[in-house]
């Protein structure tokens, strides 16, 4: 996740909450090609987050690094064999 200053997180095994290390993180929904608007969610001075589009519910954990998520494969990277594979 270097390539990004903010956290990109998925939700497509549709787990009932993610906990992430991030409090501000963008939310993609499902994986390209099915994702939604990528949207910046700001959990403020709360330790949760409702996505308004996929009702992902995210939940933070410090004990997480910021673009670490549980479970691990709802982080998402570019370059991720899911991506690659989508966009050829």
């Amino acid at each position: 996740m270097a390539d990004k200053a903010v956290p990109h997180f998925h939700n497509q095994a549709g787990v009932a909450r993610v906990r992430v290390g991030a409090r501000e993180f963008m939310c993609i929904g499902a994986l390209p090609p099915f994702d939604h608007p990528h949207v910046f969610l700001d959990m403020g001075g709360g330790d949760e987050i409702i996505c308004q589009y996929c009702s992902t519910l995210y939940v933070h954990d410090p004990k997480l690094k910021p673009d670490g998520a549980e479970p691990a494969s709802c982080v998402w990277n570019d370059d991720a064999p899911q991506a690659r594979a989508a966009a050829e």
